[in-house]
């Protein structure tokens, strides 16, 4: 079976900034075809749950208040990255939008709800090292990366 790394909160866990989850039933049932190894990069960089929310604004992380929350992230970035290289990941599933996880868009660092184009810190890395990117809402993308079907029947 192919390994993908999962964001934890796609999976159930309550480890976002909020102290909720995020589950979606689809990324949970790729676990019938493939074995799932949970990130959480915010949790994994030393972050607690839960805490301030942060948003990228250029290569840094900041909360609303300006508190520099880079290094965290950072750490959690290679952690995720040394998890794909342990596990021999072809693919992660990533939350969508978020400042570790998001997939070509994420917050744009104003607080204000606003989306813009660009990753997030740990999606970055993995890209940067090869690792093929998806969130949530491409699972039909990673299938076809993996050279998997949907299972979807056609008529």
């Amino acid at each position: 079976m192919k390994t993908i790394l999962v964001s934890r909160c796609l999976l159930g866990d309550a480890c976002r900034y909020d102290g909720a989850a995020r589950p979606c039933p689809a990324v949970v049932a790729l676990g019938e075809r493939f074995v799932l190894v949970p990130i959480c990069p915010e949790c994994d960089g030393g972050l607690p749950v839960p805490r301030p929310a942060g948003e990228r604004r250029g290569n840094r992380v900041e909360t609303k208040d300006g508190r520099d929350l880079t290094p965290f992230y950072r750490r959690g970035a290679e952690a995720a990255l040394n998890k794909a290289r342990e596990s021999g990941a072809v693919a992660a599933v990533l939350k969508s939008k978020s400042p570790s996880c998001g997939v070509g868009t994420i917050y744009d660092g104003t607080f204000s709800g606003r989306l813009t184009v660009g990753d997030g810190v740990t999606a970055e890395l993995l890209k940067q090292n090869g690792i093929a990117v998806f969130t949530e809402n491409d699972l039909d993308a990673l299938l076809a990366h993996v050279g998997e079907t949907s299972g979807k029947k056609t008529i």
